[in-house]
């Protein structure tokens, strides 16, 4: 004999309990893609950071000691010290090291996100109030590019 407790139910796609998991698992699978990507942004902009910082230190430095160790290279020194104003000139326009912090705090942001989805999935029931907790953190997340660390729910 079948009793009630031994018959699995399946929600129908109207149901109101699988259309909130649903969106929670869309949200869930937005934020691991846009962590993933903050992170790539995150690597490239460290790589642009140093490619322009480095060369410019080390031209300033040789153009520095080129002045000062003989008049006649001082056509030498003046090229690497207008080369390393190039490359320090580039790295302030690219802002480089910026957007590699702004990319770290929205991986994060969005790493957070990805494991509040995955906590609200994991809960027998999902309501509401956890699909309205996971969108204030998405703000957040969308936010964090633009400034400091962003809170949930300062919006």
């Amino acid at each position: 004999m079948v009793t009630s407790t031994d018959v699995t139910t399946r929600l129908s796609p109207h149901d109101p309990a699988q259309r909130l998991r649903a969106e929670i698992e869309r949200i869930r699978n937005e934020a691991t893609r846009q962590r993933k990507i903050a992170h790539r942004r995150a690597e490239f902009w460290a790589r642009t950071d140093i490619a322009l910082g480095f060369p410019a230190a080390l031209l300033a430095g040789t153009a520095g000691a080129a002045g000062l160790a003989s008049a006649d290279v001082r056509v030498a020194a003046a090229l690497a010290a207008l080369a390393s104003a190039g490359f320090t000139a580039g790295a302030g326009f690219l802002r480089s090291d910026a957007r590699r912090r702004a990319n770290k705090r929205a991986r994060h942001a969005w790493a957070s996100v990805e494991a509040r989805a995955m906590v609200a999935l994991a809960q027998e029931l999902v309501t509401y109030e956890d699909l309205g907790e996971l969108l204030e953190y998405r703000q957040a997340a969308l936010a964090a590019y633009d400034g400091e660390e962003p809170q949930p729910g300062s919006s």
